[in-house]
């Protein structure tokens, strides 16, 4: 730890993760685990709901499952299960029944998952302050009090006034595409939702979010005064991002998310089917990689019979495997990338990940991605939600390689300038303490 600065202890509460896909939040806070204990810092990581399964060398926690869905589901359902012994409890939080229980998409109703939602958001007031309490007597046992608790999303803002008026510390919310997540709920429950969020909000004591365009969105959205909400931009870890090879050029695009449709997949796929008519672009192939959940099976299907209608399946590769290692090596063979969201985003780490390895990007003009690429200069914007504009704009770079690694190249040192985890780190850390101070000053002084 560098001199003068301050050691911190920190908890960090996580929803965990059953299916295997490319989960940009989870990759951001088992990063930033890891960097802030190479930084010195104490740091806890709690998991919520499912185990945290992410790259076994980052993250990691030895603490135990807390609202494990299981449990948040029953208590929901009956108020028997919310008086059930502790032991039966931790039956229901096996971690290997909870992946189980994750992979099966779909067996939660609309209904369920909205009153869960509300539940969950209301805390103490909720069908599950069992489980609450149960979480906060745990943190008041270990060893050393926290010196902030941090939220690794706005859906977890019902924890954070039980566990100030127990443990008497300042509670810290990242932000990351939330929205999407509350608007999607069915009605009336996403009305509810964003209400008591905003009301919830203001038992938070400050607020992270991953860009300044997602910071003036939930802003606007929970009635934050601006001095609340600190940006601080999701890096990564630089190690193993080699510079992509000159060699042989056959023109490869490449995918590095959740394979849905809200990610846009099938976007590309149609933009894909328009390059190939372009005879200079015959031999270009497409590869998809980031994994999925059990309920896009159906979707994929039909990508798979769209590509071969068009005699084009051979030339599309869909990768299981997006570890770190494999991901170099796939980002290696690519010639851009992109990932056309189909809704604004707060951010998009692939962006950041492609970058590194000297890959140019393609995205929609939404969201936080004018935000990146002006940041970066490491890419090109196309209209929205258009297969025609996002073929128009892949094309160049497809036809002039040298072209596509200036801009990868341009990008590339951008990102080992200022999309370090470390550099993460330290503004999550410097913030966390700035909070913390506050806090000691409004409430012991």
């Amino acid at each position: 730890m560098e001199s003068g600065q301050r050691f911190m202890r920190i908890v960090q509460i996580v929803p965990g993760l059953a299916d295997s896909f490319y989960c940009e939040n989870c990759l951001r806070d088992a990063a930033l685990v890891t960097a802030m204990r190479k930084l010195g810092h104490d740091v806890l990581m709690v998991p919520v709901y499912l185990p945290f399964q992410v790259d076994k060398n980052e993250g990691g926690s030895n603490a135990p499952i807390f609202f494990g869905g299981v449990n948040v589901y029953l208590q929901q359902k009956s108020a028997l299960f919310r008086k059930t012994p502790a032991w039966l409890d931790r039956l229901f939080d096996s971690p290997r029944l909870l992946r189980w229980i994750g992979r099966k998409a779909g067996m939660t109703s609309a209904r369920v998952l909205g009153e869960m939602t509300i539940s969950m958001l209301r805390g103490e007031q909720g069908q599950q302050v069992k489980e609450l309490d149960r979480l906060v007597e745990w943190l008041g046992t270990q060893d050393n009090k926290p010196d902030v608790v941090c939220l690794s999303n706005i859906l977890l803002a019902g924890l954070a006034r039980r566990i100030k008026e127990r443990l008497g510390v300042p509670v810290v919310c990242l932000l990351q595409d939330e929205d999407g997540f509350l608007d999607g709920l069915a009605s009336p429950y996403s009305q509810q939702a964003w209400q008591i969020v905003a009301e919830r909000s203001k038992d938070v004591d400050g607020f992270i979010a991953v860009s300044k365009y997602y910071a003036g969105i939930m802003q606007q959205r929970l009635g934050l005064g601006a001095e609340r909400i600190g940006v601080a931009y999701v890096g990564i870890s630089l190690d193993g991002y080699q510079l992509r090879e000159v060699g042989s050029e056959v023109p490869v695009i490449g995918y590095l998310s959740r394979m849905c449709s809200d990610k846009g997949l099938d976007t590309l796929v149609d933009a894909f089917v328009s390059l190939k008519k372009n005879e200079k672009l015959k031999n270009a192939r497409l590869r998809i990689a980031g994994g999925k959940r059990s309920d896009d099976e159906a979707f994929l299907n039909q990508i798979r019979q769209r590509l071969s209608s068009y005699g084009l399946i051979d030339d599309v590769e869909f990768l299981q495997d997006f570890g770190r290692d494999t991901k170099a090596d796939f980002l290696q063979s690519l010639s851009v990338l992109s990932v056309p969201e189909k809704r604004p985003v707060a951010y998009g780490l692939y962006v950041i990940e492609a970058l590194a390895a000297g890959v140019p990007v393609v995205e929609p003009a939404s969201g936080a991605f004018p935000e990146l690429l002006e940041m970066t200069g490491g890419g090109v914007l196309c209209e929205p939600n258009s297969a025609a504009a996002l073929a128009k704009a892949m094309e160049p770079l497809l036809l002039d390689p040298d072209y596509a690694r200036q801009l990868g190249k341009q990008g590339r040192d951008a990102v080992f300038e200022k999309f370090n985890i470390e550099q993460t780190a330290e503004e999550m850390v410097r913030i966390y303490e700035v909070v913390a101070q506050q806090f000691r000053e409004d409430n012991y002084a």
